[in-house]
C-alpha cells in the first residue's frame, strides 16, 4: 500500500507525494489545484499537468528540500531510517521547508492552523544551538518538523519583538540561525561581513546580524521567503533553487559533477524571470561579487527563484562566504568562469566568454565588472578597518580585485 504525503503550497493542497511498496517515488497535482485560478507549479521542473510525475522527474525538487551530507545522515539515524530515503526523511521533517512548501501526513491539518510557537529563553536557545551538531535541525525534538537544504548547521526560529520563538507543528519561521563552527574558525563573522558587504555595494542580499547566547555566537539571517501580514500572521512565499528549477538532484549541484554551469543559470533566469533584464544584471553582479570575495562554493543551489503574487524574480543573495580563508576547502570554483575553474587563472579571455554566456555585450559587461570591482574594494576596505576580526577578508578581496583590475583587455 503506498505511503502518501500531502503537499501544500501555503495553505492550499497542491498535490500528493507518494512512495509505493517498492520504494518508487511519484508526484501528482490534485485536480482541484489544477482547476484553481491560483494554481502555481511547485517547480519549473514540475509544470502543472494532470499526468503523474515519476521518480526521475520529481525527486530533484523534493530531495532539494532536504539537508545534505553528514546532517542528512545524522537525522536519518535519529529516526532509524535510511539516509537515502527522501520520502521517509520528508515525512519526519518536512513540515517547514524553504519557500511555501509543507509536507503533511495525508489528512493532517496544514499549518498555520496546526502550528504553534514555544518561547525560548537565551539559556534554552544556547542549549538548542549546542545540540545542532548531534541533532541537525533539532530533528526529533517534540513538535519540530523543519527541513532546510545545505550542509551547514542551522536552526529556524520566529522572532517577535526581540523574543525568540521555536516553531512547532510546521508553523512558519522568520529567521535562520547559524551557530559558529569549530572546524571553520570565524565563519559567523566571515559570512556576516560578506553579506553586509553585498548590501553596501547595492546587491540584494538577505539581512544578517551577529548574536550570542552564553558562549555560542551565531549568524541571524532574516528569511526573504516569509512576509508578515497586517494582521500579524506570516505568509510563506514560494521559492526554489536553480538546481530544483532545472531538475538537478542536490548531489549533483557542482558543475564538475553534472550540475549547472553559469550559461545554464543565465538561460534559466532569462526564461523564468518576470523582469529578465534587471535580473540578468543582478546575477551577473552576483557572479562577479562571489569571485571578488573568494567564494569558491557558489554552486547552483546558492541561487534561487522567488515567486510572489504572480511574479518570478531572482531571490536575494544568501550563503555568501569567503571560502578562500580556509585552506581545507576547495581551491577551485564551483562554476567555471569562462572555461577556468581556478580563480587565480581567470583571465580576460575567460571573462569575455562569461560575458557571452550571460548574454551581455563585451564593452558593457567589462565596464560593469570594473565598476563593481572598484566599489567592492573600497567598501571592503572600509568594513575591514571597522572590525579587526575581519580585516583579513579585506586583504583577500583586495588581491582578487587587483587581479581583475590588472587584466589586459
Amino acid at each position: 500500500m503506498p505511503r502518501i504525503l500531502d503537499v501544500y503550497l501555503g495553505k492550499s493542497l497542491a498535490g500528493h507525494f507518494t512512495q509505493d511498496d517498492s520504494g518508487s517515488l511519484r508526484f501528482r497535482y490534485t485536480t482541484e489545484w489544477l482547476a484553481s485560478e491560483r494554481a502555481l507549479a511547485l517547480s519549473r521542473s514540475l509544470p502543472l499537468r494532470a499526468e503523474e510525475y515519476n521518480r526521475a522527474e520529481c525527486r530533484p525538487f523534493f530531495a532539494g528540500l532536504l539537508p545534505e551530507d553528514e546532517g542528512r545522515e545524522l537525522i536519518a539515524r535519529r529516526f532509524g531510517i535510511s539516509g537515502r530515503n527522501d520520502f521517509a526523511l520528508l515525512e519526519k521533517i518536512g513540515g517547514e521547508c524553504a519557500g511555501a512548501v509543507s509536507l503533511m501526513l495525508s489528512g493532517e491539518v496544514p499549518p498555520p492552523e496546526a502550528g504553534s510557537y514555544h518561547e525560548v529563553s537565551a539559556h534554552e536557545l544556547a542549549r538548542l544551538l549546542g545540540m545542532l551538531p548531534q541533532r541537525p535541525l533539532l530533528a526529533g525534538e517534540e513538535g519540530v518538523r523543519l527541513s532546510l537544504a545545505g550542509a551547514q548547521a542551522k536552526l529556524a526560529v520566529a522572532i517577535r519583538e526581540g523574543v525568540f520563538l521555536l516553531p512547532q507543528g510546521g508553523a512558519p519561521s522568520t529567521h535562520i540561525l547559524k551557530p559558529s563552527n569549530p572546524h571553520f574558525e570565524g565563519l559567523v563573522e566571515n559570512e556576516h561581513f560578506c553579506m553586509t558587504l553585498a548590501a553596501h555595494v547595492d546587491l540584494a542580499a538577505a539581512p544578517t546580524s551577529v548574536g550570542q547566547v552564553d558562549s555560542i555566537r551565531f549568524l541571524q539571517v532574516e528569511r526573504y521567503d516569509r512576509r508578515r501580514m497586517p494582521d500579524g500572521t506570516l505568509e510563506r512565499l514560494h521559492q526554489e533553487d536553480f538546481c530544483q528549477a532545472m531538475g538537478i538532484p542536490p548531489e549533483m549541484k557542482y558543475q564538475q559533477e553534472g550540475g549547472p554551469n553559469l550559461k545554464k543559470c543565465f538561460e534559466l533566469l532569462r526564461s523564468a524571470s518576470s523582469a529578465p533584464g534587471p535580473d540578468i544584471l543582478r546575477l551577473f553582479d552576483a557572479v562577479v561579487f562571489n569571485y571578488l570575495i573568494g567564494n569558491n562554493d557558489a554552486h547552483g543551489k546558492n541561487f534561487s527563484l522567488l515567486y510572489d503574487e504572480g511574479s518570478v524574480r531572482l531571490a536575494p543573495l544568501y550563503d555568501l562566504v569567503c571560502t578562500q580563508t580556509w585552506g581545507s576547502l576547495a581551491a577551485t570554483l564551483a562554476m567555471k568562469i569562462g572555461d577556468e575553474r581556478k580563480p587565480e587563472r581567470v583571465g580576460a579571455a575567460n571573462w569575455r566568454k562569461f560575458f557571452k554566456d550571460a548574454g551581455l555585450g563585451a564593452a558593457t559587461a567589462e565596464k560593469r565588472l570594473r565598476t563593481l570591482t572598484k566599489t567592492t574594494l573600497a567598501s571592503a576596505l572600509e568594513l575591514g578597518n571597522a572590525d579587526p576580526a575581519t580585516a583579513h577578508l579585506g586583504s583577500t578581496i583586495a588581491g582578487n580585485g587587483a587581479r581583475v583590475l590588472s587584466l589586459d583587455w
